[in-house]
């Protein structure tokens, strides 16, 4: 009773919802009791995790960093700080992961992303993001404002852990790439790893065991 317990958010790809990880990886549930941590997965519906310039009923962003972090302190025996929260998850997810993780670094002190789409430009017709941020040829400025490669400036020194993780044989592969590079030249302190695999279940239900313990690392600093 007198134990509390580090909180990992753990988010799902386009077209999944709140179960899609249970179903990826069963035995989550015997892990965050291995590792002495909450796991809680949040429906995004296909939100992307941002709070929506052009459609006001996705705030997204807004759901998961304040108002279900906020319920799981006041419901459960949580560590309430940065240094008891990570955010992390797959694909759209994975996204989410990051973007949340660097827009608010008072919340969550790791953040993560497996096969994630962290540079949205190049696919400016894929997975209803012109639902969210409008056509990227009529507003461009919320392709560019939204995309977490652009989020960088944002990281404070020594404030945030963050753990980057691509399959070569992904399409993501090349934006993934792309942001540890930058990251790289920035002098952004970050753990990067690609190994052979593609965009599927079978790379998630392998990844998620390196998270897990990357996060329960952090968790013990």
């Amino acid at each position: 009773k007198g134990e509390k317990y580090p909180v990992l958010y753990l988010l799902h790809g386009y077209s999944g919802n709140y179960s899609s990880w249970t179903k990826t990886k069963p035995e989550l549930g015997e892990l965050a009791g291995v590792y002495g941590m909450i796991i809680v997965c949040p429906d995004g519906q296909n939100s992307w995790y941002w709070d929506s310039p052009v459609d006001p009923s996705m705030r997204f962003e807004t759901f998961v960093s304040k108002e279900l972090v906020q319920f799981m302190d006041q419901k459960y025996k949580t560590i309430p700080s940065p240094a008891g929260r990570a955010v992390t998850g797959l694909s759209m997810g994975g996204h989410g992961g990051l973007w949340l993780g660097i827009r608010h670094q008072d919340v969550f002190g790791a953040c993560g992303s497996m096969s994630g789409g962290v540079d949205i430009r190049p696919f400016p017709d894929n997975w209803d993001m012109k639902k969210r941020l409008g056509l990227y040829a009529e507003q461009p400025e919320n392709w560019e404002k939204y995309t977490v490669i652009n989020q960088l400036h944002r990281i404070q020194p020594g404030k945030l852990q963050m753990l980057i993780d691509v399959g070569t044989g992904d399409f993501f592969y090349g934006v993934n790439k792309a942001l540890h590079e930058k990251l790289l030249y920035l002098n952004i302190p970050h753990d990067y790893t690609e190994r052979p695999g593609v965009h599927n279940g079978a790379y998630w239900k392998n990844a998620i065991d390196y998270q897990l313990l990357y996060f329960s690392k952090f968790f013990k600093q």
